[in-house]
């Protein structure tokens, strides 16, 4: 889920930025020091959209710089359980898929990929159904429900754990099927139907 949340701070302007238009400097030091950054119960930062700055500054005996208090609003995204995303496989293997989902990636293991035994086909880099000879390989676009998000780890990862595993859900291609086949059996159900 995508969520603007807005930030009150003290933002310090270094010396060579000083004498631009402090509206453009400090957004352009909230996005270097943001964007890209994982915070524990929030998500990833996206992208610093907006900043106001207070026109007077402070100075640190010591430090050059120039520190204003500023109000922001930061794009974020939190992956929530539960929540169904749509991505594209990244990388496939024996042991499961990595999924972009937008600015994160997620991980899906082997035995939450479908409800049919599967193999992996290390020459061709992809995952097989045994029975139904459904295959998923990288570039394929997915739809999976979040089943656990987790913050960790020095470099405070973001982990994202998917599943394919119910119904609507898996390579697009195989719900459009899913979709086409549960409206034959509807039309054929119903008398009068052609």
């Amino acid at each position: 889920m995508f969520k603007l949340i807005e930030c009150e701070g003290v933002v310090r302007v270094p010396p060579n930025l000083i004498g631009k238009p402090l509206k453009e400097v400090i957004l352009e030091v909230l996005k270097r020091e943001y964007v890209g950054q994982v915070m524990r119960n929030i998500g990833v930062v996206v992208s610093v959209l907006d900043a106001e700055a207070s026109n007077f500054g402070f100075i640190v005996p010591g430090d050059g710089s120039l520190y204003h208090k500023a109000k922001y609003t930061m794009l974020v995204y939190t992956p929530m359980n539960q929540e169904v995303v749509e991505g594209e496989v990244n990388i496939v293997e024996s042991t499961g898929v990595i999924v972009r989902l937008g600015p994160v990636e997620g991980y899906m293991h082997k035995s939450q990929i479908m409800d049919e035994v599967i193999s992996y086909s290390k020459e061709q880099n992809v995952v097989i159904s045994e029975k139904s000879g459904k295959v998923l390989r990288k570039g394929d676009s997915i739809r999976a429900r979040v089943i656990a998000v987790s913050y960790g780890g020095r470099r405070q990862a973001l982990r994202v754990q998917l599943t394919m595993r119910q119904p609507y859900l898996g390579k697009l291609d195989w719900i459009k099927e899913e979709a086409k086949a549960g409206a034959k059996t509807a039309s054929k159900a119903e008398p009068g139907r052609k």
